[in-house]
């Protein structure tokens, strides 16, 4: 029986390596190196290699295979988490307890797969005189370890790598940062319970009698600090374009990418789409109304996306008529719609609040008064965010603008806010974040691009009344991007 549970395990790491290329080979032995010394791993030609040498360190073994679990789903290979047992939830939900690769590790990784080849050129160049020679042809990954085999980088050293974001890429510096910061709460956090644990001992023994006869508090589950997303149904996604309008309205020149991207990321994560072009005023309230009652009982969530021309608190129907974005949002609140209540409701809007603008050329303003566009020059004008969502629980309004201001489309690229708002769902979702960390990545985002004389700006911002954390489970596929 013994002989046979053996072998059972080594097939499953036999079918495990026979499905991983040279490059999910390389960030295996990456992602490892805090635990097999660099000169065991330079000798490592297969993902059997790396498998001998954690099995003799006995951290990975026929009982315990949840380092390597970790490890797939680092790298993005869900399929095979199947495998050894786990699915990615799973692995997921046990990653805080169980995971054994170090933040460093994870920062560098996930920077390494946000380094472009250019990048990777420019910063190769800027260490030519620290590098040995012959060192230009590497991958990102090759290039970090090579850092850290030069005693250029460590954990507890930083300086080198943060001056190599900041020339060749101040989102890669964000990363750093980021990292340095949750690293430092960390810190804090174990000092502080240091700090406190004689006296929590001490005060747990002195109240212990005065307790001992009262029935303890219920432990909080899962469920009570994450919505459920695992659901038969993830959801439905309405997409109401509006980009030809009656009157006196321009036509909105490239919402169409907009609106296909919305489609395949949504898509992506699993919603069912369903995209409208051109409803005037009350045709979206019909569409709203018509949605309420649609059966939602098996749903995770509700997405809603309005790409249109807007006024402070409205968006316009292609009849130029003003629909308030706190009414549409009524219809899905709990008491109109039972089936809705307690599951996350998100809204996207894209659409000017106001006329305050700015200049700009091969942009055009989804704002009332087309007379304010310009062609003289290429700006990028503010976005944020306008009225603020009902009191009930569960809601999600993004919007492009403040209050009071126009938002911008680029006739042939789209929005900044949506196409950023696509980009980090692709980026972030398989990295396990919530909701509002990917937003606040993008308000980081369009915060931090401006016009060709560096004098223009803009802020996106979310207004939520949510509860608990929402994380879209880690599709099986690619994101769309990625996808042959």
């Amino acid at each position: 029986m013994e002989e046979d549970t053996s072998m059972k395990f080594h097939q499953q790491l036999l079918a495990i390596d026979e499905n991983l290329g040279k490059e999910e080979v390389e960030a295996l032995k990456f992602l490892c190196s805090d635990l097999i010394p660099y000169k065991k791993l330079e000798a490592v030609e297969s993902a059997q290699d790396i498998f001998q040498f954690l099995m003799a360190k006995d951290i990975l073994n026929k009982g315990d295979t949840f380092l390597l679990a970790e490890i797939l789903y680092r790298i993005k290979c869900h399929f095979l988490l199947q495998k050894l047992g786990f699915t990615k939830e799973q692995v997921q939900e046990n990653l805080h307890q169980k995971g054994k690769v170090s933040q460093f590790r994870q920062m560098l990784y996930e920077l390494s797969e946000d380094i472009t080849s250019e990048n990777l050129k420019n910063a190769i160049f800027l260490l030519r005189d620290q590098l040995p020679k012959k060192q230009t042809n590497l991958t990102a990954l090759e290039f970090l370890t090579l850092l850290e085999k030069q005693g250029l980088l460590a954990e507890n050293n930083l300086q080198v790598l943060e001056k190599i974001c900041k020339n060749v890429s101040p989102d890669l510096l964000r990363k750093v940062n980021n990292y340095k910061w949750k690293s430092a709460n960390l810190k804090m956090s174990f000092s502080l319970q240091l700090n406190q644990q004689m006296f929590c001992c001490f005060w747990g023994l002195l109240v212990s009698s005065l307790t001992s006869s009262r029935t303890p508090p219920p432990k909080k589950s899962i469920e009570h600090f994450f919505y459920k997303m695992d659901g038969s149904h993830r959801g439905y996604c309405l997409i109401i374009n509006n980009d030809v309008f009656m009157g006196g309205l321009n036509e909105r020149k490239g919402s169409f990418k907009d609106a296909e991207e919305l489609q395949h990321v949504f898509t992506w994560l699993g919603l069912n789409v369903r995209t409208y072009n051109n409803l005037t005023s009350a045709e979206i309230k019909n569409i709203m109304d018509k949605w309420k009652y649609e059966d939602h009982k098996n749903s995770d969530c509700f997405v809603c996306c309005i790409l249109s021309h807007g006024k402070s608190g409205t968006v316009y129907g292609t009849d130029e008529k003003q629909v308030r974005i706190r009414t549409l949002m009524s219809y899905f609140l709990a008491s109109q719609c039972p089936q809705l209540a307690e599951k996350p409701k998100l809204f996207f809007i894209q659409a000017c609040q106001g006329e305050e603008i700015q200049r700009a050329a091969y942009l055009q303003t989804d704002a009332q008064n087309p007379a304010l566009l310009s062609t003289e020059q290429i700006i990028f004008p503010p976005e944020a965010i306008g009225e603020s969502i009902p009191d009930e629980a569960d809601f999600l309004l993004g919007m492009a603008t403040v209050d009071g201001y126009a938002s911008f489309r680029h006739v042939l690229q789209g929005t900044w806010y949506i196409q950023a708002l696509c980009n980090k769902l692709k980026l972030l979702v398989p990295r396990g974040e919530d909701i509002l960390s990917i937003l606040t990545e993008v308000n980081e985002d369009v915060s931090k691009r401006t016009d060709t004389k560096g004098t223009k700006k803009q802020m996106p911002q979310p207004a939520y009344t949510l509860r608990k954390k929402l994380i879209f489970p880690v599709p099986i596929n690619p994101p769309p991007s990625q996808q042959q």
